[in-house]
């Protein structure tokens, strides 16, 4: 369950709903940046009051899931948190395979790759390589979430869905898309009609301002694509000959890997 999305009800009391709400909580504090998240945006994002997050969070920090900078005030991904990703399971086997397509990608590009996959109404980035460009345009780190649709790679995962899964999510996003000048409701939705014509989302100035990014959503054996390769670079140092290359070398970089 998203943070933005509906609680269980009230009356839930079986500890699912506070497995939800913390659950909730964790992904906000995922998709803060590395200083961490305040609680102010943890309760705005989540709809609770500061006592009953401020009660989860002390109980998340207790258990090591989360970690309170005091002195500044902020919550970031705790240390079980980040062992309990270094499991090893089928999820992170699969995710390993790409590493030389990520290496690749950005070897052969000069910018900076990214692995995506989705979670939710959510993308979370599993891998990221630096390109070799002086300037570089590092828009997510990764263990960062961003909500479908915002940014190349979390758009391409978009469209790949089902039209109405896609517009659910659209309409369910559609608040959360202010703090983007260039990013709404109607260019996610001309975006993901883009994706689909083309196989390829093109995102420029849309979520960092003066950049570019390219996304393909990776073909999955069964059911819809969970994985996708972005890049992001300079939107001045990409005219249409260097996105047509890029997009060339995204392409055949995922088909290498797939036919292994």
């Amino acid at each position: 369950m998203s943070a933005i999305e509906n609680e269980a009800p009230e009356g839930n009391t079986d500890g699912t709903q506070a497995i939800r709400r913390a659950a909730a909580i964790l992904r906000r504090i995922g998709q803060g940046d590395p200083q961490g998240v305040g609680l102010s945006a943890i309760t705005d994002t989540v709809k609770l009051p500061r006592s009953t997050a401020h009660r989860i969070l002390k109980c998340l920090v207790e258990e090591d899931l989360v970690r309170h900078d005091a002195e500044r005030r902020r919550y970031m991904v705790g240390r079980l948190t980040y062992e309990l990703s270094l499991a090893v399971t089928p999820d992170t086997l699969d995710i390993g395979r790409w590493r030389v397509a990520v290496d690749r990608v950005a070897q052969r590009t000069g910018v900076t790759s990214y692995l995506l996959g989705r979670s939710g109404i959510e993308a979370t980035c599993l891998l990221k390589t630096d390109g070799s460009a002086v300037i570089r345009v590092i828009p997510v780190e990764i263990g960062q979430r961003r909500l479908l649709g915002v940014g190349a790679g979390s758009t391409a995962l978009l469209a790949a869905l089902d039209p109405e899964t896609t517009e659910r999510i659209i309409r369910t996003i559609a608040p959360h898309l202010e703090g983007h000048a260039n990013l709404n409701e109607a260019t996610v939705r001309r975006l993901v009609a883009e994706t689909r014509a083309t196989g390829f989302t093109v995102s420029r100035s849309n979520v960092v301002r003066e950049a570019i990014g390219i996304g393909m959503a990776i073909p999955a054996k069964a059911g819809h694509p969970t994985l996708a390769l972005s890049i992001a670079g300079l939107a001045s140092q990409a005219d249409d000959t260097v996105v047509d290359r890029w997009k060339q070398i995204i392409r055949e970089e995922i088909e290498a890997v797939l036919q292994t």
